[in-house]
């Protein structure tokens, strides 16, 4: 059986922990988009991790973990990080990568850099990580597929020869910069050969003949719904699908194999980066939540960031699962708001004088205002608790109240950072 394990909103919805603690009954996780500019903080018995390209499942050993053909690969990135878990006592996961996946090259970082650097203040609130630069050339045609590799030197030298051509002219005339140099190219990629050779694979037909054998296969995105080019809030957005539907093409798979997809939402917003957000708090109110969120502080796994907070926005949520597909919601850090005497809840957004409960386009979406309804606190910490009616009432409440506006079952509540913090709902 296939699932898959999205983000309703903006990313950082705790996909990560929601992963780690499924693949204990799966047999594979495959990171089917994205790339290293965004990170899953993972809490469990052999500590607290914050992993970039790898997906969560890797603490297994039981496990599989696959790099997608959707995936933005960064080879030197992806090597450090399998380094790292493994210094920290982590048994070497076995990984597999895709032929078919493309690398993340050094000049891709340099102009994801650059480029920020032209746009000053108008800039997107890119992570450097070489991202857009990587799907452009993707989407171009003048990418290098993992398969590359393994060609003859001449075919890549050639390729290399033509990325140059186009690149250089944009680095010394528009940023003013040095321009590539082929031969150190072509060494970066024998690097990058060297360090990959041994785990790659037809990912594709590896699934597919793990599909036909019964295996429990997860699927892992990246960010969320709201950073989805297409339908999210273009142009603050990734560069790459963050659906579910997306899953089948970025792992390689049928998309009738996708049986459950679990939408992660948070119990209150954040986010990390530019763009609209109607329920966003500031000031003391913001700073207390972000003290008090997630797991340690509500701050990028990725850059350190502090992140954006707000209240439950109902609108995006509920937008944010339909456009996923959700079969089920998995409700996260619940027990960060047993602080409060009150809980705002955005239900809808007004928009010139009419209140609407559907998601706008960006355009709209920058003159919505939040219409909130407010819902008593249950005023007491909610760690450990493992049974849905043993929790509060104003807690139940809440999350029955949160179920009903964004129209999907919420099956899965998280009360905690760790693997074993978490409430099941039929």
């Amino acid at each position: 059986m296939v699932k898959a394990i999205v983000g309703a909103n903006w990313g950082d919805e705790g996909k990560g922990k929601i992963t780690d603690m499924l693949a204990q009954e799966s047999d594979i996780i495959v990171r089917f988009q994205g790339g290293a500019n965004a990170g899953h903080t993972i809490v469990n018995n052999y500590g607290k991790f914050a992993l970039h390209t790898l997906p969560s499942g890797v603490f297994y050993d039981h496990t599989t973990s696959i790099i997608g053909n959707g995936v933005a690969l960064n080879i030197p990135v992806l090597f450090r990080e399998i380094q790292s878990i493994v210094d920290q006592g982590v048994p070497k996961p076995k990984i597999l990568v895709s032929d078919r996946a493309q690398m993340v090259m050094s000049y891709h970082i340099l102009f994801d850099q650059c480029e920020e650097e032209r746009l000053g203040g108008k800039s997107f609130g890119s992570t450097k990580s070489g991202i857009a630069p990587f799907y452009s050339d993707k989407y171009a045609k003048i990418g290098f597929q993992v398969s590359e590799l393994f060609a003859d030197e001449t075919y890549l030298r050639d390729k290399i020869a033509n990325v140059c051509v186009q690149k250089n002219i944009l680095l010394e005339n528009l940023y003013h910069k040095p321009a590539l140099d082929p031969d150190k190219l072509y060494e970066e990629l024998m690097e990058y050969k060297e360090m990959v050779a041994p785990y790659v694979c037809d990912v594709s037909a590896y699934l597919w003949d793990a599909i036909r054998a019964g295996k429990n296969i997860l699927l892992e995105g990246q960010l969320g719904s709201m950073k989805d080019p297409d339908h999210g809030i273009y142009p603050m957005v990734t560069s790459s699908s963050t659906l579910a539907a997306y899953g089948a093409i970025g792992a390689g798979i049928p998309p009738y194999e996708i049986k459950q997809i679990i939408a992660v939402c948070k119990a209150y917003s954040s986010a990390v980066g530019a763009g609209a957000f109607v329920s966003e708090i500031f000031g003391d109110e913001a700073d207390e939540l972000r003290r008090r969120g997630g797991d340690g502080g509500e701050y990028g796994a990725t850059t350190g960031r502090p992140r954006r907070m707000g209240w439950f926005d109902c609108v995006a949520s509920k937008y944010g699962c339909r456009i996923q597909g959700a079969t089920d919601v998995a409700f996260t850090v619940l027990d960060v708001l047993g602080y409060l005497d009150e809980i705002p809840v955005c239900v809808g957004y007004e928009i010139d004088g009419q209140v609407t409960t559907d998601f706008p386009t960006t355009h709209n979406l920058s003159k919505a205002k939040p219409v909130y309804e407010v819902l008593p606190g249950w005023k007491c910490d909610i760690r450990g608790i493992k049974k849905y009616e043993e929790l509060p009432e104003n807690c139940r409440k809440y999350i029955e109240f949160v179920e009903k506006h964004i129209e999907c079952p919420i099956t899965m509540v998280s009360n905690g950072p760790g693997r074993d913090d978490i409430i099941y709902r039929k």
